[in-house]
C-alpha cells in the first residue's frame, strides 16, 4: 500500500507546495496568459500533474493513471451527462419554435434587459441549482439569455456570476450532507453557518450583476426590484438552512425569488427601459400567446422541474437505486456501503492518507457511483424525451438535435472529463493536501484561508460537493489544532468554494458550448470571471474573519464527542 507524503521536496512543506502548485500555474498561464482553448489547457495541465506526481511525489505509475482515469469518468457522469441533456432539453425547444414563445413571455413581463438578466440568470437559474446541480444552471440559464438575443459572452459571464448565490445547497443539498459525512459534524449546525455565510453574499449578487451588466448609474434605476430579488431569496435561504435543512434551501428560496420577482415586475416598471444595441425597435411589443401556447412553450421547462425534483424526491431516488443495484453484474466490485458503488480496481484503499489530513493513518476509500437511472442527467433526459413526445417531435428529428448536442459539447466534455482527470490525480497524489497543509500555516488568520482552500478546491474540480469531500476534514483538523470552531472553517470552505465555481475550467466550458461561443472565447470568459471570483472569495475571507473573531457566539457549537 502506497503511503501519502506531503512534504516530499526536502521535507519542506514550502518547496512542496511550489512544486504542487505546478498544475495549477500552468492552467493559468494557458487560459489567462497564453489565452489557448479551454480543454488544451486542461490537458496539459493534466499532463505536467502526472510528471510532478511521478516525478516528485514518487506515486506508482499505475495508481496515477487509474486515478485519473477514475476523475475522468467522473466528469463525464455526473457532471457531463446533466450538461448534455440540459442542453439538448433547450435545443428541443428552439428546434420546434417553442422558444420564440418564451422569449415573448419572459418579454412581456419584463422588455428590461437588466431585469431579464436577474430574473433569469439569478432567479430561474438559482432553481436549476437546487433540483439539477453540476452545470445544468449555467447551461439552462446561458443558452436562455442567448436565445433571448443577450450577446453570448455576456450571458455566459452573467450565469456564472449568478451560480455564485445557490450553489453551496445545490442539487438538494448534496454538498452540506457530503460536507457533514466527511467531518463527522451535525448536519443542521453546517446547514445553518454554510446559510448564515451564503445569505451575506446572496443579497449583494443581483445588484453586482447588474453594476457588472451595466454600470452604477443603470443599476440604481432597477434598485427596487435589485432588493426585491437579493432580499426575498437571502432571507429565504437563512430561514431555511437554520430551521430546515440544507435539502430545500435553493429550492424553497429561489421558488419565493421567483414569486416576489414577478409581482414585482408586474407592479412596477422603471422610468427607463434599457435594452441591448442589437435590440430592433419593435422589441417593446412582443407578441401576445394564448394561455396553451405558453403552456406548451414552457412544457419543456415544466417537465424538466417535475422530473428533476421527483428524481431526487428520497424515497423515489432510494427505490430506483435499489432495483438498479440488482443489475449489477456479479463480476463487479461492490462497494460495501451506499447503493450503486463500484470499488474503483486498482485503486480503491491501496492508498493511506496520514495525518493531518486525517486523525489518523486512513485507507483512502475510490468508489464511483454508477446511479444511472437515479441521476439528474437522466431525470433530464427522460424529461426531453417526454417533451419530445407531447409536442409530436418525431423520433429522426429527435435524433438529428441528440447529434447536433453531441457536436456542440464534445470540446466541452473533453475539458470536462480532462479537469476532473487533474483533480482526482492532485488528491490521491497528495498534492492537493500539500497546498491546503501550506494554507494551513497561517495561524490566527486561517479562517480568511480557509476560504482560500474551499475556492481552490472548487476551483479545480468544479464541484463544490468535491471540494468539501476533499478539503472538509483538513479544515475540522486545522481549525481544531488552532483552537477555532470548526462549525466556522468547514462552513467556509463550502460558501466560499462557490467563489471559485465561476472560474472552474469545467464550468466555463459549459458556459461557451451552451450559449454557442467558440473555444477561442473561452479564455477570455475565464479572465472576465477571475476578478470577480477572487474579490467575492475575499469579502468571504473577511466574513469569516468576523465570525472567528467579533462575533463568534453566532457561530453553531458542537459539544466534544
Amino acid at each position: 500500500m502506497w503511503q501519502h507524503n506531503y512534504q516530499p521536496v526536502g521535507g519542506s512543506l514550502g518547496l512542496s507546495a511550489v512544486a504542487a502548485a505546478v498544475p495549477i500555474v500552468v492552467l493559468f498561464i494557458l487560459l489567462g496568459v497564453w489565452r489557448k482553448p479551454a480543454w488544451m489547457a486542461a490537458m496539459s495541465a493534466l499532463a505536467s500533474a502526472l510528471v510532478v506526481s511521478l516525478a516528485v511525489y514518487g506515486m506508482p505509475l499505475k495508481l496515477a493513471v487509474i486515478s485519473t482515469l477514475y476523475g475522468a469518468a467522473y466528469g463525464l457522469f455526473p457532471i457531463a451527462w446533466i450538461v448534455f441533456s440540459s442542453i439538448m432539453l433547450y435545443r428541443l425547444a428552439v428546434d420546434t419554435g417553442k422558444f420564440e414563445i418564451i422569449k415573448d413571455s419572459v418579454g412581456n413581463l419584463t422588455d428590461d434587459r437588466r431585469l431579464q438578466a436577474i430574473f433569469i440568470a439569478f432567479s430561474f437559474g438559482a432553481f436549476i441549482e437546487g433540483a439539477a446541480g453540476f452545470g445544468a444552471p449555467v447551461a439552462v440559464s446561458g443558452a436562455m439569455l442567448a436565445g433571448l438575443g443577450f450577446d453570448p459572452f455576456y450571458a455566459a459571464g452573467i450565469c456564472l456570476l449568478a451560480n455564485t448565490a445557490p450553489v453551496a445547497f445545490g442539487s438538494i443539498g448534496i454538498p452540506v450532507t457530503t460536507l457533514a459525512n466527511v467531518t463527522g459534524l451535525p448536519v443542521l449546525a453546517l446547514s445553518s453557518m454554510v446559510g448564515r455565510l451564503c445569505a451575506m453574499i446572496s443579497v449583494i449578487i443581483p445588484g453586482y450583476l447588474i453594476v457588472v451588466m451595466a454600470g452604477w448609474a443603470r443599476a440604481v434605476e432597477v434598485l427596487p426590484a435589485i432588493i426585491a430579488c437579493g432580499v426575498s431569496f437571502a432571507v429565504m435561504q437563512l430561514m431555511v438552512s437554520n430551521f430546515i435543512g440544507p435539502e430545500l434551501t435553493d429550492i424553497m428560496s429561489s421558488l419565493t425569488c421567483i414569486i416576489v420577482m414577478v409581482a414585482v415586475l408586474k407592479l412596477w416598471k422603471p422610468k427607463t427601459i434599457m435594452r441591448l444595441a442589437t435590440d430592433h425597435p419593435v422589441t417593446a411589443a412582443m407578441k401576445q400567446h394564448s394561455g396553451s401556447e405558453m403552456f406548451t412553450a414552457w412544457l419543456p421547462y415544466l417537465l424538466l422541474v417535475v422530473f428533476v425534483l421527483a428524481w431526487g424526491a428520497p424515497a423515489i431516488k432510494t427505490a430506483i437505486d435499489t432495483w438498479t443495484h440488482g443489475l449489477i453484474p456479479s463480476f463487479l466490485p461492490k462497494a460495501a456501503s451506499g447503493l450503486n458503488g463500484l470499488n474503483v480496481p486498482g485503486l480503491h484503499n491501496l492508498i493511506t492518507r496520514i495525518p493531518p489530513v486525517t486523525a489518523k493513518p486512513a485507507p483512502y476509500a475510490a468508489v464511483f457511483t454508477l446511479n444511472w437511472l437515479s441521476a439528474s442527467g437522466t431525470a433530464c433526459l427522460l424529461a426531453t424525451l417526454a417533451s419530445a413526445l407531447l409536442l409530436g417531435v418525431k423520433p429522426k428529428r429527435l435524433a438529428g438535435i441528440y447529434v447536433a448536442t453531441f457536436k456542440q459539447l464534445s470540446f466541452a466534455m473533453l475539458t470536462i472529463a480532462s479537469m476532473l482527470g487533474l483533480a482526482y490525480l492532485m488528491n490521491y497524489s497528495g498534492m492537493t493536501s500539500t497546498l491546503g497543509l501550506a494554507l494551513a500555516t497561517t495561524g490566527v488568520a486561517f479562517p480568511f484561508f480557509s476560504a482560500v482552500v474551499g475556492w481552490m478546491g472548487v476551483f479545480l474540480t468544479g464541484s463544490d460537493t468535491s471540494a468539501n469531500a476533499l478539503f472538509g476534514n483538513l479544515q475540522v483538523v486545522t481549525a481544531t489544532a488552532l483552537h477555532l470552531n470548526p462549525v466556522l472553517t468547514a462552513s467556509v470552505n463550502s460558501a466560499a468554494g462557490v467563489m471559485g465555481k465561476m472560474i472552474s475550467v469545467q464550468s466555463i466550458a459549459v458556459a461557451v458550448a451552451a450559449t454557442g461561443m467558440t473555444s477561442a472565447d473561452e479564455s477570455r470568459l475565464f479572465r472576465f470571471t477571475i476578478k470577480h471570483s477572487v474579490i467575492l472569495m475575499v469579502a468571504m475571507g473577511l466574513i469569516a474573519l468576523v465570525y472567528a473573531y467579533l462575533v463568534p457566539a453566532w457561530v453553531p457549537i458542537v459539544p466534544p464527542k
